[in-house]
């Protein structure tokens, strides 16, 4: 009996909608085809591939509109923030613009006797593993530079945002992209596993839990196809004595609490001046206490259910512990709080590096907050960590930060900003978030490999 995917929606219980996995013999069809086509797509000319990967961007939209209250139903993002089109369009628009630099060849040199320079070339098929938590921004993160790239692609979306990989291939086939060239699959774990490990592919980007990144390497070993994963994280920022206090109080709160805190660089933890630690507590309570708790349908809702019930259960599980340690929980729990899905945002005090909210990636709306005396303190608690994907810097002084950045172990170092993804910078991590990049000149560099030639234009 066929075995089917089920996305549940957080929004009342219900199924939202359900798919058919394809067999082990189906998937492998669909990855040969993938592989079939994509010399073709390869000998197109870069430009024309630029131009129908951005005419797929733009059909995506014009969904929009369809998109957003979906996105709401699958995953419970409030419908008032527009979903995602904004960041999606922006990050395949910068890929594409610096797309003939980045995959220019590099000329080593030439004279009379000699040619040499090296290639980029694409891979071949990429297989991309997207989350459900931003399930456009980060598909397109990889989707487009690698068509671009001239790769055929694969795609893959979680269970709980299961029309996402549809929607991308209908826009993207509707502007030109060959159906064989861009394909979204729905594949079980097991399925998953075998076409990794049978060599279906050769590259594999994944984003997603710690666990999931190590069963794509497992997946892989010994076949030596490359393997990038973007993880966990339990992101930090630090509020140094001369900060802007408001600015740091409203970003910090806000990247730690939207999207339900379900963000891969959302902040998880924050360390502040002893200086102006009661008046940044003060400010974040009040933040909080003012959100709307509610069906993300509904356009007064500020924050959302969680995506999964599972989800909202082990973030409560990490504040009950931390408050039976003496952690104390500054918000009252909001009537809307139903137990389930629909979750209380969350600050909390009195914390220590022995609680698990401070160790483990949460995933959800609370944020420990503790008071610092140094920045050699708060260095060394930033570093405290398994995960190192952005770390939040909060000064007036540019060289201070960069010199407090460079002693942090992260992907990213932000300055008063957090919570975003640059398209001109690599977007890594380090430790347990994972390893390789995406986005940026580097993006491309791990979306293809180098080919190197030494052509002797003379023999005598």
């Amino acid at each position: 009996m066929a075995q089917i995917l089920r996305c549940i929606s957080p929004i009342d219980g219900s199924v939202f909608a359900e798919r058919e996995v394809l067999t082990r013999d189906a998937a492998f069809a669909a990855a040969g085809r993938a592989r079939a086509a994509q010399a073709d797509w390869a000998a197109r000319p870069l430009q024309e591939r630029v131009d129908l990967v951005m005419a797929g961007v733009a059909e995506v939209g014009a969904m929009n509109d369809e998109i957003v209250p979906e996105l709401a139903q699958m995953m419970g993002r409030p419908v008032r923030y527009g979903g995602e089109f904004g960041g999606f369009n922006e990050r395949a628009s910068y890929v594409a613009e610096i797309a003939e630099r980045a995959l220019a060849d590099i000329s080593v040199g030439e004279d009379e006797t000699f040619r040499r320079y090296i290639k980029r070339i694409p891979h071949g098929v990429v297989f991309v593993v997207a989350p459900w938590n931003y399930p456009y921004m980060t598909a397109i993160n990889t989707v487009a530079p690698a068509l671009i790239a001239g790769n055929a692609v694969v795609l893959k979306h979680a269970t709980q945002t299961l029309l996402v990989g549809e929607r991308m291939a209908q826009a993207f086939h509707a502007a030109g992209v060959p159906e064989d060239v861009f394909q979204h699959v729905f594949l079980s774990h097991d399925v998953t596993s075998d076409l990794i490990a049978g060599r279906a592919f050769d590259f594999v980007n994944f984003t997603g839990s710690v666990g999931g990144g190590q069963a794509m390497e497992r997946a892989a070993a010994g076949t030596f196809t490359g393997v990038g994963t973007e993880l966990g994280g339990k992101d930090p920022g630090y509020v140094m004595e001369d900060a802007d206090l408001e600015a740091a109080v409203e970003t910090l709160i806000d990247g730690a609490m939207f999207n339900s805190g379900q963000c891969c660089c959302g902040i998880e933890r924050i360390y502040v001046h002893e200086s102006l630690f009661d008046a940044f507590l003060a400010r974040a309570v009040e933040i909080v206490q003012g959100y709307k708790l509610g069906n993300p349908l509904d356009p007064e809702t500020t924050i959302g259910p969680m995506a999964n019930v599972r989800f909202a259960d082990e973030v409560r599980a990490q504040i009950a512990e931390a408050v039976a340690d003496g952690a104390v929980a500054h918000i009252e729990t909001f009537p809307e709080d139903d137990g389930g899905a629909y979750l209380t945002p969350q600050i909390m005090t009195n914390v220590t590096h022995d609680m698990r909210v401070m160790r483990d990636e949460s995933f959800g709306p609370v944020v420990g907050i503790m008071k610092v005396s140094s920045d050699a303190e708060a260095v060394e608690l930033m570093n405290d960590s398994e995960f190192g994907l952005t770390a939040s810097l909060w000064t007036r002084d540019v060289d201070r930060a960069a010199r407090v950045g460079d002693r942090i172990q992260t992907g990213t170092v932000f300055m008063n900003r957090a919570d975003y993804l640059d398209p001109g910078l690599c977007w890594t991590g380090c430790k347990n978030t994972g390893r390789g990049g995406g986005l940026s000149v580097i993006g491309y560099h791990n979306l293809t490999r180098p080919k190197s030639y030494h052509l002797k234009k003379v023999t005598s």
